[in-house]
């Protein structure tokens, strides 16, 4: 499922270029995760960077766009064609 981010939002920008994807955008006076781009950092990382960083923990799951581990990596394949995916480790 993608990641959104809560009213909390300090709009400190911490959120916008860790995010590999692009789908982190100011808007107003905070951020906002664009769900068609967030693959959860599949393919890219083990975790959820958005999350790793964010001071006040606002980005949390978004309930309404929960999606298959392999929809998520196909998500990220279509974003970085040629790209090999990131594997986390078993």
């Amino acid at each position: 499922m993608a990641y959104h981010i809560t009213d909390e939002c300090i709009s400190c920008g911490a959120c916008e270029p860790s995010c590999p994807n692009q789908a982190i955008t100011e808007e107003g006076d905070i951020y906002v995760i664009a769900s068609d781009k967030c693959t959860e950092c599949t393919g890219s990382y083990d975790s959820p960077r958005c999350v790793t960083v964010c001071p006040v923990d606002c980005c949390i799951p978004d309930p309404d766009c929960e999606e298959s581990h392999e929809a998520l990596l196909s998500k990220w394949q279509t974003l970085h064609p040629g790209e090999t995916p990131y594997i986390t480790p078993d």
